[in-house]
Parts: structure tokens; sequence; C-alpha cells
């Protein structure tokens, strides 16, 4: 039997914690039916004694403090409540030095969504791929440049610590976990019982832009505002750089200090997110679409489309407009 330690850790999200505990749970059950003994023992590990007093059971799970938990096989680190990060790894500090140990002493560790946050900050992911949720990846970057984040992944595995993107990835990285330890026919039967498409290989059409304005810039902040309500007419960045007392190496230089990345990129981002909200909201042709979002070029639109979002404007269309817009034509793409 292998031996699960799921962290409740401070702030972590419920549902996070409800996803992870489901599927184990389910598959022990399923080898029940079979009249087989169930191959994970579960365990939810509160940092000390203190919270266990405080909170002795989890649903219908009984809690134990750290250095009470039995060796695990395999670690579970929970989503957390989107919030201050830096406030986030503080809290949950105490079950940093114990991932490291544990992980030394052979146990795998799995991290889910944002909980790539508490994971990296032990240094295990130092040179190692990672993702987190879509939104959380600049972040996350910024705090630790030392791990390859992959932000388009689902899921990453590397020497026995894995990580998924954002929300239902979890349950992309759960059935991998599940046909490691316990077959492919019991991961597809998961699937089936959960519903999740197994071939899911990308999170980018996710994504959201959401541009940096918390900074203390005011002229980058007046260029982001003319970047944002002009984007349709602008032939290139330098249409924006008008009357900004600044040479452009030092605009450059700014803008990608307050924001995190280049105007280019800024516009690039701007015009995109405006495609995916029309590709959402209307029936307009790709062509219209492109146009109104300031391209003028169907290939290179199209290209860069792809690059940012992961799927073509047709895919993302049909995924997201639903039916509505399913019978739009389409021509361009074809």
């Amino acid at each position: 039997m292998m031996n699960l330690a799921l962290l409740l850790t401070y702030n972590h999200r419920l549902i996070s914690t409800a996803a992870i505990l489901d599927v184990f749970e389910s598959v022990n059950s399923m080898y029940i039916t079979s009249q087989q003994a169930p191959i994970f023992n579960i365990q939810l590990v509160l940092p000390d004694q203190k919270e266990v007093d405080m909170f002795p059971h989890y649903g219908r799970h009984t809690t134990v403090a750290l250095k009470e938990a039995a060796k695990p096989d395999l670690v579970l680190i929970p989503a957390f409540i989107a919030g201050d990060v830096d406030m986030a790894i503080a809290a949950n500090s105490t079950f940093i030095p114990w991932l490291r140990q544990q992980h030394h002493g052979g146990t795998e560790i799995a991290s889910f969504c944002t909980g790539a946050f508490l994971l990296a900050a032990t240094g295990l992911l130092d040179g190692k791929p990672a993702t987190t949720h879509m939104n959380a990846c600049r972040a996350f970057a910024g705090h630790f440049p030392d791990v390859l984040l992959q932000p388009d992944k689902v899921l990453t595995s590397s020497a026995g610590v894995y990580t998924s993107g954002g929300a239902t990835s979890t349950f992309h990285l759960l059935l991998y976990l599940v046909e490691k330890y316990c077959g492919q026919d019991m991961s597809v039967k998961a699937a089936k019982l959960f519903a999740i498409d197994m071939d899911r290989e990308t999170q980018s059409y996710f994504g959201m832009f959401l541009p940096e304005k918390k900074h203390a810039d005011p002229l980058i902040s007046e260029v982001q505002q003319r970047m944002e309500s002009c984007f349709q007419e602008a032939r290139n960045v330098e249409s924006f750089m008008e009357n900004i007392p600044a040479s452009r190496r030092n605009f450059v230089r700014r803008f990608k200090l307050a924001t995190g990345i280049t105007p280019i990129e800024y516009l690039q981002k701007t015009r995109i997110e405006a495609a995916k909200k029309m590709l959402e909201q209307t029936s307009n042709s790709i062509l219209t679409v492109m146009l109104d979002c300031g391209y003028n070029d169907i290939k290179a639109f199209r290209k860069v489309f792809r690059k940012e979002v992961g799927l073509t404007p047709t895919e993302y269309r049909l995924k997201f407009a639903g039916s509505r817009n399913a019978n739009t034509s389409l021509a361009l793409e074809m």
C-alpha cells in the first residue's frame, strides 16, 4: 500500500484538496469493488499539533501533525487561494525543510496549480521543468528564475517531482499519477468516471492577459492606456511614443521594468486578447476580427494567434463560443 500525504497548507483551496481526495478515494473504491485491497493510504498532514487539535478531522479523514506523519511515498501539495504569494510561502515555511528531507529520502512530490510556489520555495524545482496556473506564471517566473517554467504545459515530470497547470489540469496530473502507480487501465477508468479528456497537451488557451499596472511609473501607465484604447489604429509601437520625453532605448527599458514585458509584446498581447473576446462574443468572420484587432495579414495573424493561444482562431472559437457561432463561415481558416 502506498502512503500518500496531502498537505493541508494554510490558505489552501478546498476545491483542490477535494479533487485530489476524490480521485484517490475513487481509485481505492474501484479496487475494493473488484475484490482487491485498496492501493492508497491517505493521510492529511497539518503543520503542527496545535492545528491538529483545532481541526482533528477533515471530512471523514483524520489529520496528523507533520512530525507524526508516516513516511510518505508521495506528497501532494494543493493549490493556494489567490492572494499574496510571499505571505502564502511564509505562512507555510514549516513544510519547506520537511519536503526537502522527504524528497532526499526517496519520496516523490506533486504540486497542483499554485501549489508549485511552495514546492519551488524548497529549491527542489531548480533546474527542472515546472508549470502552474497560466495567470500566475509571471509571478512564478519572477520569484523562481532558476526553475524552467513551461507556462503552456498541462503537467511536468522530472526526477520524482511533478507539477500541474491551473484548475482542471489538476485532474490530468492525478490521472498521470494513477497510471504510473496503478496502470493505464485504472487511469482510463478514472478518466471516464470524472469525464476528463486525456488528450489535453496545452493550457495556453485558458490564459488571460492581465497586464501589470501596480507600478510607480506614470509615463508607462500613460502609454499602457494609449495601447489599450487605440491598439486597432496603431501601425507600430512607435505610434504610442509620440511626445514621450524619453529616448526609445530608455523607454523600452522602463516599460519592461514596469510591466515585465517589452512594448511590442504588450501591444501584441493586447491585440490577441481583444481577438479572443471577439471570437467568443461575436459571429464576425476571422478576417473581420483580424482587421478589428489591428492586423492586416491573415497569415501573420494566424501565426501570432496560435503562438500566443495554442490554437488557431477557428479552433479557439469552436472551443469557447459554443454552438452560437459553430456554423459561422470560416473559409479563411480552411
